[in-house]
């Protein structure tokens, strides 16, 4: 699989990343290490995930911890993990110094704040992140779930400090495309690397969803986690999970693959983050990284 560096990082990821949120809460931990030892097999070496995913000693970090040590490959892993809120020094110094523990690791590869923290100022959560990079705790910090103008005003922050965030996370799919107006530029013209997350919207684009909230197949994504449905349950939405079918159909490619293809297709993007709880949703992603958008792609869903 291709790899390319991460912004101005020097890390090298792959074009495809295992999302590790199903880990203890959708799957087990017998399942959860056979997708890792896939996603490795496959050089899917990237590992996303965060604090708050799972939980108690079923947690994905933990998961995770146990795996890397059962199988001593943990400087093969490109490892990520977010903290989920109050970005105070203390508070960051206590939490990373937890998921350390969790994870059975010495540093990460990159550490993320998991979303905005209004209450803490900006400028205190930024210093502490510094910190942890100056002890060697984490190689390189960034942010999860930023708008462009909270992204932006963290870069001013740090402009004369020597340290920025360097990676930010964000949904990308054919039916959450606000990343490729408010955060892309961004990344383009600052050489931050881009981990785009949700490529199939949590499942919504494989059409299997009416838009009936009282009918959400069981076991479904959006039926584990309702909120989902305020989110995509839209007409729009809708119309442009029949687009994409239909051009499926036409192509006599599923529907899919070229959905992950097209965030693939996005020059800023370095890596999107695939959430499984079986080896063949692995599959579909990586026979989507080999997969190009068509010239008659309709216009559209062209790639902003």
């Amino acid at each position: 699989m291709e790899n390319r560096v991460l912004g101005r990082t020097g890390i090298r990821v792959p074009r495809l990343g295992l999302g590790c949120v199903t880990f203890g809460r959708e799957i087990d931990e017998a399942s959860s290490f056979a997708l890792m030892d896939y996603a490795v097999e496959h050089g899917m070496n990237l590992f996303d995930t965060a604090e708050a995913y799972g939980g108690g000693d079923h947690s994905s970090e933990k998961i995770i911890g146990s795996w890397m040590r059962a199988t001593g490959i943990r400087r093969q892993i490109v490892l990520i993990t977010k903290i989920t809120a109050n970005f105070t020094q203390k508070h960051v110094r206590e939490a990373l110094a937890t998921s350390l523990d969790r994870l059975r690791t010495d540093y990460l590869d990159i550490y993320l704040f998991h979303s905005f923290d209004p209450v803490t100022p900006l400028k205190e959560a930024l210093d502490a992140m510094h910190e942890g990079q100056r002890l060697g705790l984490i190689r390189c910090a960034g942010c999860s779930n930023f708008s462009g103008s909270q992204l932006r005003r963290a870069l001013e922050l740090s402009r004369d400090s020597g340290f920025r965030l360097e990676v930010t996370e964000a949904v990308c799919n054919l039916a959450a495309r606000e990343s490729e107006t408010d955060l892309l530029p961004i990344c383009r013209d600052e050489e931050i690397g881009f981990l785009a997350y949700s490529p199939l919207g949590a499942g919504f684009l494989s059409g299997k969803y009416s838009g009936d909230r009282s009918a959400l197949p069981v076991g479904s994504r959006f039926h584990v986690v309702p909120g989902h449905a305020d989110i995509y349950f839209t007409e729009r939405n809708f119309r442009t999970v029949a687009r994409l079918h239909e051009t499926a159909a036409r192509w006599g490619v599923p529907a899919l693959r070229l959905a992950v293809a097209w965030v693939l297709a996005h020059p800023e993007v370095s890596t999107v983050l695939c959430g499984a709880r079986n080896t063949d949703h692995l599959a579909n992603a990586l026979a989507a990284s080999e997969t190009e958008l068509a010239s008659d792609w309709p216009v559209d869903l062209q790639p902003g």
